[in-house]
């Protein structure tokens, strides 16, 4: 299969060696032209992949319209917040034919749409059950590696989302299919919300107690979104809910738990943001989640309180004890937290 993956950062570069070796044509997009030559000169991704070389075999250039020209795969790894303006030149394009995956993991700012939702909006003739998401707890430098990974492709149209998986599938990366297309979405995109909350536990030195809680009560909040939403609950205790939620709030390649980590020693988020190579996702989806908890009317403590630390400058201490002093509750109840 011809194939075009559309961001050359660490997961675009990881996915585009993958397929490679699966076998499909591959062709990768960088949007910076400088950038796109260095990685044809030295098949090395020196910022964002290290140490991993890419085959002489997948084709990199900076040419849009010559990346998705012929293809019959789009693979989205750009950054949420930069989706809309990286493929509003391809507007005018027919994609009625092919298959775009999403393997990006955020709600854009502003219009609260998921990346499903940002495609069918830039191209409107896109048809929805042709859009599948990859989403599950995989780091680029792990599968880089071929660590053993397990992820799930979700679309409405299960055939769809079985073509992804034969496409994807090898060895050392498994790929589950769903038709909960937006669960699965919420799920990729709200884990990251909770990783920096995690991670503000651990640079404030909190203990294992404490992200425990927040990890547990956090896939509350993804799940009670997610079922206002439309989505369906078992989505959210697999892959893409609680597995996805367990490695980024735990794990050292976690740049959302980076950043609440930092900021819980006490460093601010535009020096964090400023010294960071790879964008933290969970930064922008708080400000998209917090404001979806309010349109939808919903109780979200915890995207309530990172978002305030972000973006209002509360402290982790404070942000802390108004959490632990919120009026007592029922556990079992998705709707009271």
């Amino acid at each position: 299969m011809e194939i075009a993956v559309l961001g050359a950062g660490g997961w675009g570069t990881t996915l585009a060696i993958l397929l490679n070796k699966n076998g499909h044509k591959v062709t990768l997009w960088e949007f910076n032209k400088e950038y796109a030559e260095t990685l044809k000169e030295y098949r090395e991704n020196f910022y964002y992949l290290p140490k991993i070389k890419i085959p002489k075999t997948i084709q990199i250039t900076d040419n849009l319209e010559f990346a998705v020209t012929g293809k019959l795969l789009l693979l989205i790894t750009t950054p949420t917040q930069f989706i809309r303006g990286s493929l509003a030149p391809l507007k005018n394009f027919d994609f009625k034919n092919q298959i775009i995956v999403s393997a990006s993991k955020g709600i854009e700012n502003g219009s609260q749409m998921l990346v499903s939702e940002i495609v069918s909006d830039i191209f409107k003739k896109v048809k929805k059950q042709n859009f599948a998401c990859l989403s599950g707890p995989s780091h680029a430098e792990e599968v880089a590696k071929k660590i053993p990974t397990a992820v799930v492709c979700a679309c409405e149209k299960l055939s769809i989302a079985k073509i992804v998986q034969n496409v994807f599938s090898n060895y050392y990366f498994r790929v589950y299919t769903s038709k909960d297309l937006r669960g699965t979405e919420i799920g990729g995109a709200l884990k990251n919300v909770i990783a920096i909350a995690a991670g503000i536990s651990d640079g404030a030195g909190f203990g294992d107690n404490t992200k425990a809680a927040l990890m547990t009560r956090g896939i509350n909040e993804i799940m009670r979104l997610g079922l206002i939403m439309k989505a369906q609950k078992e989505t959210f205790f697999g892959l893409s809910g609680i597995g996805d939620l367990i490695v980024t709030c735990s794990s050292k390649h976690s740049r959302n738990r980076f950043v609440g980590e930092q900021i819980g020693s006490g460093k601010k988020l535009k020096t964090i943001l400023k010294e960071m190579k790879m964008v933290a996702e969970g930064v922008a989806t708080s400000k998209s989640a917090y404001h979806l908890s309010r349109k939808y009317q919903l109780e979200m403590p915890i995207v309530d309180q990172v978002y305030e630390i972000l973006f209002k400058n509360k402290s982790p201490k404070v942000a802390t004890e108004s959490l632990m002093n919120r009026a007592l509750k029922q556990e079992h109840n998705l709707f009271v937290f």
